[in-house]
């Protein structure tokens, strides 16, 4: 886990849904925080991801934990919302100045796509098949994303998850010790890997 300076970022700026501007910081003031940082709002793995992490939000809630979803660009936002992929709150993070912090590194137009065509992306994208969720391939297709979970008054990092693949994914079990809560919720079943699906 790389070292993670949260006094500087906490300073960062994001862009809430009603565009009001707020520190990262005041996300944990008042609570510890999960931040799942999305590499594209039309992004099919970022919308199931989105949805498995969402399984989770009852009970964060009920331990008093914030969920929080972060995209890099408001492209797409909109009907990301309106596909109801995400339960917790959304924001902006304009500047990407949140995801050079943390790491999350940017893919160039040649290393995207051996990335994207991967087994980890292939199986995301079958169970997003599966499971009736849709993308598109508008806006940054370079960025890639993570996931940092900090205690509530931001001394301590709980979790820095940096994506190698656009299919990494931590497994809600990971986040739930994070916060230290039991989760009740059974991850989405991974499809079965036979010739036909993992071929194509």
């Amino acid at each position: 886990m790389a070292n993670i300076d949260l006094a500087r970022i906490g300073n960062n700026t994001l862009k809430s849904e009603t565009g009001e501007t707020v520190e990262l910081k005041s996300l944990w003031n008042d609570q510890p925080v999960v931040l799942f940082f999305l590499r594209r709002f039309g992004c099919q793995i970022c919308r199931w991801m989105a949805s498995e992490i969402s399984k989770l939000e009852p009970d964060l809630k009920a331990s008093g934990v914030s969920l929080v979803g972060v995209g890099p660009e408001e492209f797409g936002l909109q009907e990301f919302k309106e596909g109801g992929f995400f339960k917790g709150a959304i924001f902006v993070d304009e500047k990407k100045k949140c995801y050079k912090d943390l790491g999350f590194k940017r893919y160039t137009a040649l290393s995207v796509v051996p990335a994207a065509l991967g087994k980890k992306v292939r199986d995301i994208s079958s169970k997003a098949n599966a499971a009736g969720i849709q993308g598109n391939f508008s806006g940054d297709l370079l960025q890639s994303g993570g996931m940092l979970i900090v205690n509530k008054g931001g001394e301590k990092v709980l979790l820095h998850f940096i994506q190698d693949s656009p299919g990494d994914m931590l497994p809600l079990e990971e986040i739930s010790k994070a916060v230290g809560i039991s989760a009740t919720v059974q991850a989405g079943q991974k499809p079965v890997c036979n010739d036909d699906v993992c071929t194509r």
